[in-house]
């Protein structure tokens, strides 16, 4: 895979106004291959598959791959070729420019994609032999994202469009120089940008087969955005099958009541009278002999149309201003008007909807922290299969002619590609095989932990190569962020247990209060509970593994981001000093200010209960009264801590007031503060950076801690 990554295309003109291609080597060193570790340098020569798409026949795979360049510190994202029973990959596009979202022409012959090799983003077409590599749309400005109606007589695409004023220099003329931002209501910003008055508009235009013509806006003036922000995902707009309608999901509302609120929905356009139904709203079913028509007040998203048209599936939620809710799979029935719940008795999430056909729905969910493939039949919900198993993360799928292609990675091994023939995974990309082939991995155990209040919590335990169980090794506890988010058998290219590992730590990774895959009440529990049975959970996952005789319980971290960072924090004044250092990244310090300065004010409600001011709500006024801050008087361990200056989520203030503290008490404390990054860390020498802190920093405080 590393040869074809320079491998060039043959077209017609493809190389006018064209970038200069990328240089790529991800070639490991003499050093690192005798080293055989796993370290920061050897993980970005790594290629990250991306999209994932099987050709109409099911025979051909299309996926990107994106590769780093260290010195340039910026990536290329190529597109490749594989059939879907394995072999050499065949190079679809070279390193010009960043290709992305493939996507097939009806017959199979042709594959569409986004790139911005001619400077923005526009659509681009290859055969799928890798020749005739051509531009396919000239619109002005460039486009986001886009996706041609299986009929190829028109296609959807996504650009931003300035709706509001909110531009000092938009506001008065005459100031041009003018750099403020006037806002009467919120949100003034949103994840990590200043809302300037742009917005993601869908918009609609004609197809010939060779170029797609610029067309028009169907949110005219809608001060809101589709795909939603901030992730705008194109998972929530599709195309039905005959292509005359477009389904999107958008929350229509403004300001506050946008802030606090999750209430999106799915719209449907109709092409041919441009007339939009909000399939959410439209009111109960005229037959009363049809289910009467649920209430929607909370997530709607990523709409996926039965074969033959008749079905909508998607996610909903049935919680207003619970972002993490159980996503049901829900079927709507356009002959009249009525809605099924498909997984009303599972007691997990669905993502990744793939109708296999008219009757048939394939899907990913979370069991016992793993991701696997799942499937319903719409007339008989009693048996949700299950059809994949194993300690693995299946992260997406795609499905065409009866066959299945899957990403699947767990904490042995990144993103890669496999056949599913009757739940069993056949690899077919070995996109890193030279870098598995020459680093050492250390052993994952699978371990049932006691808590406190007389449940089992699953607990990974991630060992250093080379393990062995007549030395001490130190351990670092970690805290996962979300606080949703299972800890699950993900590959991360920050956070790697792997990497942690390979440095010559035991990673304990406990899936406590607050995660799915465990059942929504587990899930559940959490909120309003920050300070409470999650708080256990860790310290029961840690003890529990200190206990062994080949840890050192002298030499213990604990790390972690996001709600992982806000578990460091609290951790830090409550850990009745089991641990010797602590790392937090974008972590959340102090309850009050950060109500006052986040953005998605629903979470915050949700999660504490409520606003810091509500004297009332004894859920809230637990939540304020057990914030980090309130226990800095007991902090006594060194502290690092990172975070991102365009954070609007967890505000870098956050971080900056936990540094200030830890200093004024006296406390050894590090503030590592990346300027162009927001809640993560995205660039590759900021990466880099990153982790020689983090190690440096446990090296110190926690190898360097006195043994037994």
């Amino acid at each position: 895979m590393a040869a074809a990554v320079t491998a060039s295309c043959s077209g017609d003109g493809a190389r006018k106004g064209e970038r200069a291609p990328l240089a790529i080597d991800n070639s490991m060193t003499e050093a690192e291959i005798k080293a055989g570790i796993l370290t920061p340098e050897v993980m970005w020569k790594m290629g990250r598959i991306g999209n994932v798409t099987l050709s109409p026949d099911g025979e051909t795979v299309v996926y990107t791959v994106t590769w780093y360049n260290m010195a340039e510190n910026r990536g290329v994202t190529n597109i490749y070729a594989i059939s879907s029973t394995g072999g050499t990959p065949i190079t679809l596009t070279d390193n010009s420019g960043n290709d992305s979202a493939p996507q097939w022409s009806t017959d199979g012959k042709t594959i569409y994609f986004l790139s911005d090799r001619s400077g923005d983003g526009q659509i681009w077409s290859v055969g799928k032999d890798g020749r005739n590599l051509r531009q396919v749309s000239e619109i002005k400005g460039g486009i986001e994202g886009f996706g041609i109606a299986p009929n190829g007589k028109h296609f959807f695409y996504i650009q931003s469009v300035h709706v509001s004023d909110i531009q000092s220099k938009d506001i008065y003329h005459d100031m041009d120089k003018s750099q403020g931002l006037v806002y009467n209501d919120l949100m003034a910003r949103h994840w990590d940008y200043w809302d300037r008055g742009d917005y993601k508009h869908v918009f609609i235009g004609t197809f010939d087969g060779k170029k797609a013509k610029a067309g028009h806006d169907i949110m005219p003036g809608e001060a809101w955005d589709a795909p939603m922000s901030p992730y705008f995902d194109l998972g929530e707009i599709s195309w039905n099958n005959a292509g005359t309608q477009l389904a999107y999901t958008c929350k229509k509302m403004t300001g506050t009541e946008y802030a606090q609120s999750t209430d999106s929905d799915i719209f449907l356009y109709d092409v041919a009278s441009g007339k939009i139904t909000n399939i959410n709203k439209a009111g109960s079913p005229n037959d009363p002999r049809l289910r009467i028509m649920p209430s929607f007040p909370g997530y709607d998203k990523y709409p996926v149309f039965s074969p033959d048209d008749r079905y909508i599936a998607f996610l909903s939620m049935r919680r207003p201003g619970n972002e993490s809710d159980k996503a049901r799979l829900f079927i709507w029935d356009s002959t009249d008007g009525s809605f099924r719940d498909l997984t009303e008795d599972f007691d997990y999430d669905a993502a990744n909807v793939v109708w296999s056909d008219n009757s048939n729905i394939m899907f990913i969910a979370p069991m016992e922290a793993t991701y696997q493939i799942c499937a319903v039949n719409i007339e008989d919900t009693t048996e949700i299969k299950v059809i994949t198993r194993g300690d693995h993360d299946i992260t997406q799928f795609s499905y065409a002619a009866g066959t299945c292609i899957a990403a699947k990675e767990s904490y042995l091994q990144g993103s890669e590609l496999y056949r599913v023939d009757n739940g069993a995974l056949n690899q077919i990309t070995f996109v890193n095989k030279d870098i598995y082939d020459n680093v050492h991995m250390g052993e994952v155990q699978k371990r049932w932990v006691a808590t406190t209040d007389g449940k089992k919590m699953l607990t990974w335990v991630i060992l250093p190569p080379d393990f062995d169980p007549n030395n001490k090794y130190p351990a670092l506890l970690y805290c996962q962020g979300g606080p949703q988010s299972a800890v699950s058998q993900f590959w991360s290219y920050r956070w790697n247990m792997q990497l942690m590992a390979a440095q010559g730590y035991v990673v304990v990774a406990p899936n406590r209060r607050g995660v799915p895959s465990f059942g929504q009440e587990w899930l559940d529990q959490i909120s309003g509970d920050y300070s409470g049975q999650n708080i256990q959970d860790y310290l029961s996952a840690i003890d529990d593994v200190a206990r062994e005789p080949w840890i050192d319980s002298d030499r213990l971290g604990c790390v972690g981001a996001s709600y992982g960072g806000y578990s460091v924090f609290y951790l830090a004044g409550h850990h009745d000093k089991r641990f010797k250092a602590f790392i937090a990244h974008c972590g959340i310090y102090d309850f009050t200010s950060m109500y006052g300065s986040t953005e998605e004010l629903f979470f915050m409600n949700h999660e504490y209960g409520g606003p810091y001011w509500d004297s009332n709500n004894a859920v809230a006024q637990r939540s304020y009264a057990n914030s980090p801050h309130m226990a800095v008087k007991d902090w006594d361990t060194p502290i690092l801590i990172f975070t991102g200056l365009k954070d609007f989520r967890i505000p870098y203030t956050q971080s900056l007031e936990a540094f200030t503290a830890a200093r004024v008490r006296g406390i050894p404390a590090r503030l590592v503060a990346f300027e162009d990054e927001n809640h993560q860390v995205m660039q590759p020498q900021n990466s880099v950076v990153w982790n020689r802190e983090f190690f440096g920093w446990l090296d110190k405080y926690v190898k360097g801690a006195p043994q037994k």
